[in-house]
C-alpha cells in the first residue's frame, strides 16, 4: 500500500542528490526496494498480480476490496500490521510453484519498468563488491527480479508454508521493517565491514541505514526518471500474465470491473468473425471498436490445379491467422501448436495442429499447399510480446518456393491475448475483450526464385533468416536467436513441446 506522508529525514542522512561518486570507491551497498530503487513506494500492484495470476480473479477482487482497510491500518496502526494483513490476503493457500512462476514470469516486467534512474546509478556503482536489497515484501515475490535484473542478494519477509512446503499459510513470523532490517544486514555482513552505502526512503529504513558507512535518503517522487531498459543487468523478452498495465488501484479496479462488459463485447466480435460474410468483417469490426489496417499487396488466389501460397508471419496473438485471412479477403488454413477445442470452435479459419516432429509436419503442410489452399504459418512457434522476433524455424522453406512474408502488429490496451501458464483456449477471448484492439497486417513481396531453397539452392536456415530479417525490417523489431523452448523454460519450466501421437510412438524429435 502507498504509505502516508513521511516525517522529514534526520540531518545525518543527506538526500541522494548529495552522493558524490568520485569521492571514494564504494564496493558494497544495502538498499530498500519500494520507494528507493523503485519510483513507487506502493507494493500493492505486485501483491495484486500474485493474487490474480497465482490465485484467481475472486481473490484479486477480495484483495482490492480490502485495500482501503489495509491503507487505514498502515496509517493508523503500523506498517508491520498492514503488511501482515496484505500478505495473508494475498498468499494464504497459494501453491509455492504458482507463486514462484508468477515471480519469475509476470512481476519482473512491472518491477523493471519502475526502477529509478538516480538510485539505480548509485546502487549499481557499488557493484565491485556486494549489493543487498532489504525489503518488507516477501522474498519469494521479489527474489527473481532482484537477482536477475539488479544483480543483488535479497533479504525479504519470509512466509510460513504447510503441506510439506508446497503451500503458503499466509502467516509470517515478523515483517522485515525497522530493527529487523538492521539485524538482517548485520547478519549478512557479519565477519566483515558493514555496507559502504545505504539507501532508504522512509523512517523504517533508518535502523539499517545507520550502520552503513554513509547513507542517503531517496526523496519521494513517483514521476522520477526511470532507468532505461538496457541499463539494468537483464532485459525483459519473455513475460506472462494477462494485464498489460501495472495494476495500481485504478487500473486494478478497471481490469476487474470491465470483465463482464469485455466478455459481452468479445461474444459480439466472435459472432462477427464466424457469421458475417468475409468481405464485410472489416467494416463490422470497425463498428465494434476493432481497427484493422492492411498494407501491401496480398498474393493472388491460386488458380485451379496450382499450389496455394505459404504466408509466413510473425506471431503476436492467437488471432494472427484470423486477421491475415480477413486482410487477405479469402479463406486460409492455419498451422499452429496447442490447438484447443474452444479456440477451434470460435475460429473462422480451419486450424491444423503441428506436432513438433519435422517429417510429420512437412507432410501435413505440403499436402495442404498441393490441394490449392493458402496456408498461414508462424515459424517462431510461439508468441512474443516484446518488439522482438524469435528464431524462425526453417521447416517452411523446404515446402515451396512461393513464400509470402507477412508482418503483423497487434495493439492491446487492457488484456494480453496470449499466455504461457494460463488457459491458452482463452487467448482469443482476452484479445477480443480489449476495449479498442487493433491489428496492422502488411503483405510483403513474395520471395524471388533465387531467394528460395528450390530454384535458388539456398539452405532452409538461410531462407528462414532472410524472411525473419525482412519482417523485422518492416516492423523495426529486433531479430533474436531465442526459441519457443527458451520461452517456455523461462515462464513455465518446461520446453513447451506438445504431447501427441508421434511422441507416444517414440519417434525422435527433429
Amino acid at each position: 500500500m502507498a504509505p502516508p506522508s513521511r516525517t522529514p529525514a534526520p540531518a545525518r542522512f543527506p538526500p541522494l542528490s548529495a552522493y558524490d561518486a568520485s569521492a571514494r570507491e564504494r564496493r558494497t551497498a544495502a538498499s530498500d526496494l519500494d520507494g528507493t530503487l523503485l519510483a513507487s513506494s506502493s507494493a500493492f500492484p505486485y501483491y495484486f498480480l500474485v493474487a490474480l495470476e497465482a490465485g484467481s480473479y475472486v481473490r484479486a477482487l477480495a484483495l482490492l476490496l480490502l485495500a482501503p482497510f489495509i491503507l487505514l491500518l498502515y496509517t493508523a496502526v503500523s506498517e508491520p500490521a498492514a503488511i501482515a494483513l496484505l500478505v495473508f490476503a494475498t498468499f494464504a493457500g497459494l501453491r509455492l510453484d504458482d507463486v514462484e512462476a508468477v515471480a519469475r514470469g509476470v512481476l519482473p516486467r512491472h518491477y523493471a519498468a519502475g526502477v529509478r534512474a538516480d538510485s539505480w546509478e548509485v546502487f549499481r556503482g557499488c557493484g565491485s563488491g556486494r549489493r543487498v536489497v532489504v525489503t518488507a515484501s516477501p522474498a519469494v515475490m521479489v527474489g527473481p527480479f532482484v537477482r536477475e535484473f539488479l544483480g543483488a542478494e535479497v533479504a525479504g519477509t519470509e512466509l510460513r508454508t504447510f503441506a510439506g512446503g508446497k503451500r503458503f499459510t499466509g502467516v509470517i513470523e515478523s515483517v522485515l521493517v525497522g530493527e529487523r532490517k538492521r539485524e538482517v544486514v548485520e547478519r549478512m555482513f557479519a565477519g566483515g565491514d558493514m555496507p559502504d552505502v545505504g539507501l532508504g526512503d522512509r523512517e523504517s529504513d533508518h535502523d539499517f541505514m545507520a550502520i552503513c558507512k554513509e547513507a542517503y535518503m531517496v526523496p519521494t517522487n513517483k514521476s522520477a526518471p526511470r532507468a532505461a531498459a538496457d541499463a539494468l543487468l537483464s532485459r525483459v523478452v519473455f513475460h506472462d500474465g494477462r494485464l498489460i498495465h501495472r495494476p495500481d488501484p485504478k487500473h486494478a479496479l478497471f481490469s476487474l470491473a470491465y470483465l463482464p462488459v469485455g466478455f459481452a463485447l468479445a461474444l459480439l466480435r466472435v459472432f462477427i468473425s464466424l457469421y458475417v460474410p468475409r468481405g464485410l468483417v472489416r467494416h463490422a469490426y470497425r463498428l465494434t471498436g476493432i481497427r484493422l489496417a492492411v498494407r501491401g499487396i496480398p498474393p493472388p488466389p491460386p488458380s485451379h490445379g496450382t499450389p496455394g501460397s505459404l504466408l509466413v508471419c510473425n506471431h503476436r496473438t492467437a488471432v494472427d491467422p484470423i486477421m491475415v485471412s480477413i486482410a487477405l479477403g479469402r479463406q486460409v488454413t492455419c498451422m499452429t501448436y496447442n490447438v484447443s477445442e474452444l479456440s477451434t470452435a470460435i475460429s473462422p479459419v480451419p486450424t491444423v495442429a503441428l506436432t513438433g516432429y519435422r517429417e510429420v509436419d512437412k507432410a501435413r503442410i505440403a499436402a495442404l499447399l498441393e490441394s490449392g489452399r493458402d496456408v498461414v504459418v508462424c515459424p517462431e512457434g510461439t508468441t512474443c510480446r516484446e518488439p522482438c522476433l524469435l528464431r524462425f524455424s526453417g521447416l517452411f522453406a523446404e515446402l515451396t518456393d512461393w513464400i509470402v512474408p507477412v508482418a503483423v502488429e497487434a495493439a492491446q490496451s487492457t488484456y494480453y491475448g496470449s499466455t504461457a501458464r494460463g488457459s491458452q483456449a482463452m487467448d482469443p477471448w482476452f484479445f477480443y475483450m480489449n476495449p479498442r484492439p487493433g491489428y496492422r497486417v502488411t503483405f510483403l513481396p513474395a520471395l524471388q526464385p533465387e531467394e528460395t531453397c528450390g530454384v535458388g539452392g539456398r539452405s532452409a536456415v538461410e531462407v528462414a533468416n532472410h524472411v525473419q530479417a525482412v519482417i523485422s525490417k518492416e516492423l523495426r523489431y529486433e531479430c533474436t536467436g531465442f526459441t519457443r523452448k527458451d520461452k517456455y523454460m523461462k515462464l513455465v519450466g518446461k520446453d513447451g513441446r506438445v504431447a501427441n501421437e508421434c511422441e507416444q510412438n517414440g519417434k525422435k524429435l527433429a
